[in-house]
């Protein structure tokens, strides 16, 4: 019994031994604060941390009282530096101080060779692999190794990365399989019956853009493909379908609850969530989100307003009226370059029916909250809770699962609903839904890398350096509106809004959480700017995206829609411009002061009626002529 004794006492101080550590980040940066924990000493004397740099020259010195202490150093110049406890001269950590600046040339670097080659993917893999470069102690060839079996196997093997990565392609394949088994067609002649003047083609049009809301590549293509034929016959001119088609397709895809912007968009907000050690669910400040995203939001309205006012003004008035009076559908020297291959992707056969659409889309909608009340019900009563509220159910569900449950299960039903209808065979069905897949194997490896670079950054604490230039600059509660700036000029001039929220958001979102907590603002606004700042990220991209002539989805509309795409910048700038600069104006700045966010939106929306109505000009009807 004794010796048993002997031997518990001997492991149990052999454990507290192991436990003893000093507790510091490896990475630092020169002249910014940063903590260092003690934890667990054998006992509660005086202590002495003495800090020494490579050439064991003291550097810095302090003591404490007790067997656990916190503080906080700085160490002006870049090195290596080791820390030593006097009385415990077995306990020592090491920590690599870098200079400041450095920190931010991998984000820099990504958002520069974005803005010159336009290549999203190999400016994320650049910035990557120059921030490999300063972890890895300045060695390329050791950096390049880390790229792959590092840094990208790290992304890759996250669990909720892999469940986003999956939901994602899944949700490609059901569109490829709606497409093909005229699902998408069905919903487009549906709506289309009832166009039979021009204010009801352009309600139509607007109103399908709302149907097809989740993806807006699949939104350009069927819109501008099916809307045009009757909107031709009803002298709607071309530039006026492109507004409509451009308008009603990311900032829907972008903002409603399923889409194949979702995942992405939800991966990156996780990640930056999980950077400022936030335990927030990530589908919940998705949500959160919704109200404050004024662009995409009054964009939207602002199609519909046109539509049903029939007014127009600037370049799209001379468009409208020259279509309307004329019957001619674009400027007679234009040069049309219509997306010819887009129709031979789109279902043509008599079989085009509604429901083929509809279905798998209500799986995915439905099947993603039931399986987000379902889990969230389960954790609650799990944790003994009885609190069963709408929002605390969503707050502890299982957002993953219940997406990823959803999309394959539309996925079943699709292919089982094709091939029992006899509309596709059941290899035609599949080849259809790996065709949707691959569609969305560019926006995984896009993310993947988003996952990379963030690593990165968080690493090389970017955001720490970014706090100690700007925390006294501005005001935290300009952020949202700096980020939705930022966010649009780099998607103006990049034409991605994926690419632009892959370089941001891993950036602003613990930026925003270390410049509350520098202001000492109290919890309720470090919610609302970080809430901010996240929907100004999401919405800024989207707002530079639709304003620029190199966009994939704004040359897609004007190809789907064959109008000239010069033609369809020069007539939507104006409203795009008019619509950003009112949600920054009325909805980021008044919001980030406490305003609600909804009263933010009436605001806008009218404020949209009478510039329209003040300064728009009634377009005449072709019965008028």
């Amino acid at each position: 019994m004794k010796k048993f004794l002997l031997i518990l006492v001997i492991f149990v101080n052999l454990s507290s031994l192991y436990s003893q550590e000093i507790e510091v980040s490896k990475f630092q940066l020169s002249e910014i604060s940063f903590p260092v924990k003690i934890k667990n000493l054998t006992d509660s004397t005086l202590h002495q941390v003495s800090v020494y740099d490579a050439n064991q020259t003291l550097v810095n010195k302090f003591t404490f009282e007790g067997d656990n202490y916190e503080t906080k150093i700085t160490l002006p110049r870049s090195g290596n530096y080791s820390f030593v406890i006097s009385s415990e001269p077995g306990i020592s950590a090491s920590v690599r101080i870098i200079p400041g600046w450095l920190s931010v040339v991998p984000p820099l670097l990504a958002i520069f060779l974005a803005l010159i080659i336009r290549q999203v993917l190999v400016s994320l893999a650049a910035g990557i692999f120059v921030g490999a470069v300063i972890i890895y102690n300045y060695n390329p060839l050791t950096a390049l190794l880390r790229f792959t079996d590092t840094i990208i196997m790290n992304a890759l093997v996250d669990h909720d990365h892999m469940f986003i990565i999956v939901f994602t392609l899944m949700i490609g394949g059901v569109v490829g399989v709606i497409s093909q088994n005229g699902g998408t067609a069905g919903l487009a002649n549906l709506i289309t019956r009832y166009a039979k003047k021009a204010k009801s083609g352009l309600i139509s049009s607007w109103l399908m853009g709302m149907v097809v809301f989740f993806d807006d590549y699949a939104n350009s293509l069927i819109i501008g493909n099916m809307m045009r034929p009757i909107t031709d016959k009803l002298r709607i001119s071309r530039e006026k379908l492109a507004y409509i088609v451009d308008s009603t397709a990311a900032p829907i895809a972008s903002v409603v609850l399923i889409s194949t912007w979702i995942g992405y968009e939800l991966g990156l907000i996780n990640d930056g969530l999980k950077s400022i050690g936030s335990d927030a669910n990530a589908y919940d400040v998705f949500l959160q989100t919704i109200p404050y995203r004024f662009y995409p939001i009054a964009a939207m309205f602002f199609v519909f307003l046109t539509s049903v006012m029939r007014r127009d003004f600037g370049p799209m008035y001379k468009a409208e009226k020259r279509a309307s009076l004329t019957g001619q559908l674009f400027e007679r020297n234009s040069k049309i370059d219509g997306f010819k291959e887009s129709e031979s992707e789109l279902y043509t056969g008599e079989k085009s029916r509604w429901w083929n659409g509809v279905i798998p889309i209500f799986i995915i909608l439905f099947g993603t909250i039931a399986g987000m009340v379902y889990t969230g019900m389960l954790a609650i009563e799990a944790a003994g809770d009885n609190d069963f509220s709408v929002q605390n159910i969503i707050s502890n569900s299982d957002s993953y699962s219940s997406l990823l449950w959803a999309s394959f299960t539309a996925s079943v039903v699709a292919i089982i609903m094709s091939s029992w209808q006899r509309i596709l065979k059941i290899n035609e069905a599949i080849n259809a839904w790996h065709s949707g897949v691959k569609t969305m194997l560019l926006a995984a490896i896009i993310l993947v890398f988003a996952w990379g670079i963030s690593d990165i950054t968080n690493q090389l604490k970017t955001a720490d350096y970014l706090i100690s230039i700007l925390s006294d600059a501005i005001d935290p509660r300009f952020l949202p509106v700096l980020v939705f700036l930022v966010c649009a000029l780099i998607s103006f001039s990049t034409g991605t809004s994926w690419g632009t929220m892959a370089i941001v958001m891993p950036i602003v979102i613990p930026l925003a959480a270390k410049m509350v907590e520098v202001s000492h603002l109290p919890d309720s606004e470090t919610h609302l700017i970080i809430i901010g700042v996240v929907s100004s990220v999401l919405a800024g991209s989207v707002f530079g995206d639709h304003c620029s002539p190199i966009a994939d989805t704004t040359i897609l509309s004007s190809m789907a829609s064959q109008c000239n795409h010069i033609d369809h910048v020069k007539t939507q700038l104006p409203y795009a411009i008019l619509v950003g600069v009112l949600s920054m104006l009325l909805g980021d700045l008044p919001t980030a002061f406490g305003l609600n966010p909804f009263i933010s939106i009436g605001l806008i929306f009218l404020v949209l009626f009478g510039v329209l109505y003040f300064f728009g000009k009634k377009v005449p009807e072709a019965k008028e002529i």
